[in-house]
Protein backbone atom coordinates (compact mmCIF):
# COMPACT_ATOMS: atom_id res chain seq x y z
CA UNK A 1 0.00 0.00 0.00
CA UNK A 2 1.71 3.53 -0.91
CA UNK A 3 1.45 6.52 1.31
CA UNK A 4 -0.86 9.29 0.71
CA UNK A 5 2.47 11.58 1.78
CA UNK A 6 4.85 11.30 3.91
CA UNK A 7 3.59 13.85 6.83
CA UNK A 8 0.75 11.12 6.86
CA UNK A 9 -0.06 7.82 8.00
CA UNK A 10 -2.67 5.70 8.71
CA UNK A 11 -3.11 3.49 11.56
CA UNK A 12 -3.46 0.49 9.51
CA UNK A 13 -0.36 0.63 8.39
CA UNK A 14 1.94 0.95 11.64
CA UNK A 15 2.73 -2.47 13.38
CA UNK A 16 1.85 -2.94 16.96
CA UNK A 17 4.21 -3.48 19.86
CA UNK A 18 2.61 -5.78 22.29
CA UNK A 19 3.68 -5.11 25.68
CA UNK A 20 2.77 -7.44 28.63
CA UNK A 21 4.23 -7.94 32.23
CA UNK A 22 2.78 -10.42 34.62
CA UNK A 23 -1.14 -9.79 34.93
CA UNK A 24 -1.05 -6.40 35.50
CA UNK A 25 0.86 -4.41 32.65
CA UNK A 26 -0.17 -4.86 28.96
CA UNK A 27 -0.57 -2.74 26.29
CA UNK A 28 -0.42 -2.75 22.27
CA UNK A 29 1.03 0.21 20.98
CA UNK A 30 1.44 1.85 17.53
CA UNK A 31 4.22 4.24 17.83
CA UNK A 32 3.13 7.12 15.29
CA UNK A 33 5.16 10.26 15.50
CA UNK A 34 8.47 8.97 14.03
CA UNK A 35 6.95 7.62 11.01
CA UNK A 36 5.48 11.18 9.67
CA UNK A 37 8.35 12.96 10.37
CA UNK A 38 7.99 14.33 13.38
CA UNK A 39 10.90 15.66 15.63
CA UNK A 40 9.88 17.33 18.52
CA UNK A 41 6.08 16.12 19.49
CA UNK A 42 5.55 11.98 19.94
CA UNK A 43 2.03 10.22 19.29
CA UNK A 44 1.07 6.94 20.59
CA UNK A 45 -2.04 4.86 19.64
CA UNK A 46 -2.34 2.50 22.83
CA UNK A 47 -4.73 0.11 23.29
CA UNK A 48 -5.36 -1.43 27.31
CA UNK A 49 -7.23 -4.42 27.83
CA UNK A 50 -9.45 -5.31 30.57
CA UNK A 51 -8.30 -5.26 33.90
CA UNK A 52 -4.59 -3.92 32.73
CA UNK A 53 -2.55 -1.35 32.66
CA UNK A 54 -0.02 0.07 30.12
CA UNK A 55 3.01 1.80 32.09
CA UNK A 56 3.57 1.66 36.29
CA UNK A 57 2.47 5.32 37.92
CA UNK A 58 5.51 7.73 37.00
CA UNK A 59 5.93 11.23 36.70
CA UNK A 60 8.52 13.04 33.94
CA UNK A 61 11.48 15.81 34.80
CA UNK A 62 11.54 16.63 31.26
CA UNK A 63 8.82 15.79 28.79
CA UNK A 64 5.32 16.67 29.25
CA UNK A 65 2.49 13.94 28.19
CA UNK A 66 -1.14 14.28 27.42
CA UNK A 67 -3.62 11.63 27.00
CA UNK A 68 -7.24 11.82 24.23
CA UNK A 69 -9.09 8.78 25.37
CA UNK A 70 -10.71 7.66 21.53
CA UNK A 71 -12.81 4.84 23.26
CA UNK A 72 -13.93 2.80 26.27
CA UNK A 73 -13.52 3.96 30.43
CA UNK A 74 -11.22 3.43 32.98
CA UNK A 75 -9.54 5.04 35.78
CA UNK A 76 -6.17 7.37 35.63
CA UNK A 77 -4.33 7.91 39.06
CA UNK A 78 -3.03 11.87 39.21
CA UNK A 79 -0.80 12.17 42.33
CA UNK A 80 -3.00 10.58 45.30
CA UNK A 81 -6.12 10.67 43.46
CA UNK A 82 -7.74 8.13 41.17
CA UNK A 83 -10.55 9.82 38.51
CA UNK A 84 -12.86 8.07 36.19
CA UNK A 85 -12.09 8.29 32.56
CA UNK A 86 -13.98 7.89 29.49
CA UNK A 87 -14.53 8.73 24.93
CA UNK A 88 -13.59 11.95 24.83
CA UNK A 89 -12.08 13.44 28.12
CA UNK A 90 -8.45 14.93 27.66
CA UNK A 91 -5.58 15.06 29.94
CA UNK A 92 -2.84 16.62 30.84
CA UNK A 93 0.71 15.21 32.87
CA UNK A 94 2.38 18.14 33.21
CA UNK A 95 6.40 17.71 34.43
CA UNK A 96 7.32 16.87 38.20
CA UNK A 97 6.13 14.63 40.80
CA UNK A 98 3.06 15.73 41.94
CA UNK A 99 1.34 14.77 38.47
CA UNK A 100 2.78 11.08 38.92
CA UNK A 101 -0.13 9.45 36.70
CA UNK A 102 -1.16 5.56 35.22
CA UNK A 103 -4.18 4.68 33.39
CA UNK A 104 -5.75 1.37 34.58
CA UNK A 105 -8.38 -0.36 32.21
CA UNK A 106 -11.23 -0.75 34.86
CA UNK A 107 -13.77 -1.84 32.50
CA UNK A 108 -14.58 -4.96 30.36
CA UNK A 109 -14.06 -3.51 27.00
CA UNK A 110 -10.57 -1.93 25.24
CA UNK A 111 -9.65 1.25 26.87
CA UNK A 112 -8.16 3.18 23.30
CA UNK A 113 -6.21 6.15 23.87
CA UNK A 114 -4.27 8.61 21.64
CA UNK A 115 -1.21 9.86 23.37
CA UNK A 116 0.83 12.86 22.81
CA UNK A 117 4.28 14.10 24.13
CA UNK A 118 7.02 16.19 23.70
CA UNK A 119 10.36 14.80 22.95
CA UNK A 120 13.12 16.39 24.64
CA UNK A 121 16.45 13.85 23.84
CA UNK A 122 17.41 14.03 27.84
CA UNK A 123 14.74 12.53 30.34
CA UNK A 124 14.86 11.91 34.63
CA UNK A 125 11.35 9.20 35.22
CA UNK A 126 10.53 9.10 38.80
CA UNK A 127 8.23 6.31 40.05
CA UNK A 128 7.17 6.95 43.26
CA UNK A 129 5.57 3.60 44.38
CA UNK A 130 8.35 1.59 43.55
CA UNK A 131 10.99 3.74 44.31
CA UNK A 132 12.91 3.29 41.37
CA UNK A 133 14.25 6.17 38.61
CA UNK A 134 15.04 5.90 35.20
CA UNK A 135 17.28 8.16 33.30
CA UNK A 136 18.39 7.89 29.85
CA UNK A 137 19.83 10.55 26.77
CA UNK A 138 19.01 9.37 22.91
CA UNK A 139 20.88 11.25 20.29
CA UNK A 140 17.65 11.42 18.66
CA UNK A 141 14.71 12.49 20.66
CA UNK A 142 12.10 11.52 18.00
CA UNK A 143 12.88 7.98 17.55
CA UNK A 144 12.59 6.60 21.04
CA UNK A 145 12.79 3.32 22.43
CA UNK A 146 9.81 2.15 20.90
CA UNK A 147 11.53 2.07 17.63
CA UNK A 148 14.34 0.18 18.45
CA UNK A 149 16.97 3.53 18.85
CA UNK A 150 20.46 2.65 20.97
CA UNK A 151 20.52 5.39 23.45
CA UNK A 152 23.67 6.96 24.59
CA UNK A 153 22.82 6.85 28.25
CA UNK A 154 19.75 4.23 29.19
CA UNK A 155 19.75 3.21 33.32
CA UNK A 156 17.07 2.26 35.73
CA UNK A 157 17.74 1.83 39.18
CA UNK A 158 16.39 1.63 42.80
CA UNK A 159 16.56 5.08 44.43
CA UNK A 160 19.28 4.61 47.34
CA UNK A 161 22.08 7.44 48.85
CA UNK A 162 23.73 9.63 46.84
CA UNK A 163 27.27 9.42 46.32
CA UNK A 164 29.85 12.31 46.31
CA UNK A 165 30.83 13.97 43.19
CA UNK A 166 34.24 13.11 43.83
CA UNK A 167 33.94 9.46 44.50
CA UNK A 168 36.24 6.90 42.92
CA UNK A 169 37.86 9.78 40.99
CA UNK A 170 41.57 9.95 40.82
Amino acid sequence: MQRKHPNIINTSEVEARVESRGTKFGFKGRRLGPLVGAKSIGSSLIEIEPGRQAFPNHYHTANEEAVYVLEGKGHVRIGKEEIAIEAGDYIAFPVGPETSHSIRNSSNAPLKMLCISTLHPVEVIGYPDSKKVAAFALPEAGKGFMTGASPWVRMLVKEQPNVDYYEGEE
